[in-house]
């Protein structure tokens, strides 16, 4: 209770605004691996997640499949899963990203299938009706449309990733995370500090993916598209 106490002082939000001035460099590096580790996971998260779930709402097929990944990818423990790949992938870099693909891939694949899957059937029966190929349907028709939702789930995905990067810490994969676990070393003010430059981050991609999504949205979408994680479920039963 008093570590609780302790945190919330203002002098230690002082002391921890010390520890930045003073460990700029040192926090600079460990942002530099937190945000090599959480583009790694992005980018194979979207590899995996987009074109699966933008031809499966092409299709208007694997709804039940999409909320499956969905609801198991919420509910596994990304501590769990990195104690399981332990066994396979050992301690490091690799072990910690796949537990944050399975974090992220949830909200990408269900928000691309809904995002397709929604697309007006008159505008692409229209598509159609001038002779349009499937993956020209796809890529110039309903991708387009989709857009502004596509990227409401990958931007829930990378406040998930930067915030839950931290856990690398548990296992090798380097990041702010090995501040924040490691306070006998670096004091309450440095695990404050790095709590704080993580929160920034997590701020940061949130904002930063919430301006894309924003430039993407038709003027008349703005207020159907929510700023954060829609809810996609029902749309998708």
């Amino acid at each position: 209770m008093s570590l609780l106490a302790d945190t919330f002082r203002p002098s230690t939000f002082v002391d921890a605004f010390e520890f930045m001035a003073e460990n700029t460099g040192f926090l600079l590096e460990k942002t530099g691996e937190h945000l090599e580790l959480s583009g790694a996971a992005m980018g194979v998260a979207l590899a995996i997640a987009l074109p699966l779930g933008l031809w499966l709402g092409h299709l208007h097929r694997g709804a039940f499949f999409a909320i499956a990944v969905s609801n198991i990818g919420r509910a596994l423990p990304s501590l769990a899963l990195i104690a399981i790949g332990l066994a396979l992938l050992g301690i490091g870099f690799a072990n910690v990203m796949v537990a944050l693909v399975v974090l992220a891939v949830p909200p990408m694949l269900t928000n691309a299938y809904v995002a397709v899957d929604e697309v007006d059937p008159e505008i692409v029966e229209a598509a159609r009706g001038m002779g349009m190929r499937r993956s020209e349907i796809l890529l110039r028709v309903e991708l387009p449309l989709a857009l502004p939702l596509i990227f409401a789930g990958i931007r829930t995905s990378a406040v998930y990733i930067v915030a839950t990067a931290t856990i690398a810490a548990v296992a090798g994969g380097g990041g702010l995370g090995d501040i924040i676990v490691n306070q006998a070393s670096y004091r309450l003010e440095g695990v404050v500090a790095a709590a704080l430059w993580v929160s920034a981050l997590s701020l940061g991609a949130d904002l930063a993916f919430g301006l894309v999504q924003r430039l993407l949205t038709p003027r008349g979408m703005r207020g159907r598209v929510s700023a954060f994680e829609p809810d996609v479920t029902s749309a998708v039963y």
